[in-house]
């Protein structure tokens, strides 16, 4: 969904070599990233014959999207710094090979509980990959003019993938198998291989790895993911539920001792200092957690109760998905220049909750025509408020902090959407019925939404900020 924003250390940009061009490295990283923006929402429309085929419930199927989501989300910010210190090309070549592999392992995986463990595999790895494709970019195009048009170009892949996404999911099921949503990954990985092997390898330079910190965020976020997922399932009152939620209480207080000593800490304390910072890094968890939750709940919906095939299902996103991708990467720069970033970023959000709350009225005999035109509105705050979002996140950091700073929004958003799919999976398994537990959370996403819109609103600063198209 939208611009995705990552760390982009700076890095030695060795002569190309003979046969190497930078068009050559901009492909080779758009496909990167262009597979690792398709398997965050591909997967969405293929649950129901993924648990059909696998005999899965609920909880399985929502670790088939979170085991994916959580690990992108846990080492994003770390995998700057291992991308610096071993060098971008390796660092993305080694990740795109693990990606392609984790990639066959999932559609060849015979069982729920391999499922689940490739797609943790395949989150690992999209975490190396992406912040070592940007800073190939980075390096290619040292000119600053070439570099932001390559960037746009980089950006368009993510968002394409997006749009993409569910109805490229809904056809390999229907017409092939959900293993098939997998295994579309393969010659992308191969052709991007391919094209990095003509890529010159990329310096590397010392970088410190935060360890301890690094480790302490993986337990804390899959603790609590797991303790949310399990309660859902299993009550909240559960004696293992309970021991889970306090190992994540737990590891999220070592994280913050951690953080707090280390001299080169993976996320700096000090950065949440800045009211600007907080409120972006709020903004972004809640745009995600609506988005990829919804994503989740809507999709079971289409199949389960609606009786829709997985081709249909995906097709009644692609005029939100549309939106999404025009609206990104046109209108949002145009509309932050124009007003300045608040007002897009309160507008998206509030466009969202109030398309959200238009969903309340839907059941099993809305009109399909009607029910796709109704979920347009989801898309509306990442696709106008995300761009200026991180154009205001940047511009309240020194600039030395913008990597950081970057990745730490990331992080946010993606955690926003695993713990949002592992949360509304609970509501609509714990409901009286599917359409119950999907409305109360359509209602909790509007509150979402509409608490983040207002902390935008009354808490960002008012001066306007440049975003680029």
């Amino acid at each position: 969904m939208s611009t995705v924003t990552t760390p982009a250390r700076r890095q030695a940009a060795p002569a190309s070599p003979r046969g190497a061009s930078p068009a050559t490295v901009l492909v080779a990283s758009l496909l990167g990233f262009f597979v690792i923006a398709l398997d965050a929402l591909v997967v969405n429309v293929s649950l129901p014959a993924i648990g059909h085929s696998l005999s899965g419930g609920m909880t399985g199927l929502q670790w088939v999207v979170d085991g994916y989501t959580l690990m992108f989300a846990a080492l994003m910010v770390s995998a700057g710094a291992l991308s610096d210190r071993i060098g971008a090309s390796r660092a993305f070549g080694g990740g795109m090979v693990v990606f392609t592999l984790a990639s066959a392992a999932c559609g060849l995986a015979p069982s729920l509980s391999l499922l689940v463990v490739a797609r943790l595999v395949q989150g690992a790895a999209a975490a190396v990959m992406m912040p070592a494709s940007l800073a190939l970019v980075r390096q290619a195009f040292p000119e600053a003019g070439a570099r932001a048009r390559a960037i746009a170009v980089w950006t368009a892949g993510g968002a394409i993938a997006g749009a993409l996404g569910p109805v490229l999911g809904g056809a390999l099921t229907s017409a092939w198998s959900w293993r098939g949503v997998f295994f579309i990954n393969l010659p992308v990985g191969v052709l991007a291989l391919v094209l990095l092997a003509r890529v010159p390898r990329s310096a590397g330079r010392p970088a410190p790895v935060d360890l301890p910190g690094q480790l302490a965020g993986v337990v804390a976020l899959g603790a609590l993911t797991y303790g949310v997922i399990d309660g859902g399932a299993h009550g909240f009152g559960s004696p293992a539920v309970l021991l889970t939620l306090l190992v994540a209480v737990a590891a999220a207080v070592v994280f913050l001792v951690v953080e707090a000593r280390q001299k080169q800490p993976m996320v700096p304390l000090s950065l949440f200092r800045s009211r600007t910072v907080s409120v972006c890094v709020a903004v972004g968890f809640a745009i995600n957690a609506v988005f990829y939750g919804i994503v989740f709940v809507l999709s079971l919906f289409f199949q389960q109760v609606r009786g829709q095939s997985a081709l249909s299902a995906g097709l009644m996103f692609v005029p939100m998905t549309a939106l999404v991708a025009v609206v990104n990467l046109f209108v949002a720069a145009w509309a932050a220049r124009r007003f300045g970033p608040k007002v897009p970023m309160v507008a998206g959000q509030i466009g969202t909750a109030l398309g959200l709350l238009g969903l309340l009225t839907v059941d099993r005999a809305t009109p399909t025509a009607l029910l796709a035109l109704t979920v347009i509105p989801l898309g509306i705050a990442g696709a106008l408020a995300v761009p200026p979002l991180t154009a205001t996140m940047l511009d309240g950091v020194p600039a030395d902090r913008a990597g950081t700073a970057a990745g730490v929004l990331n992080t946010a958003r993606q955690v926003g959407g695993a713990l949002s799919v592992a949360v509304f999976g609970a509501l609509i398994g714990s409901g009286a019925s599917f359409t119950d537990g999907m409305r109360v959370s359509l209602a909790v996403a509007a509150v979402l939404l509409t608490a983040s819109a207002l902390a935008a609103l009354f808490l960002l600063p008012g001066r306007r900020a440049t975003v680029g198209g």
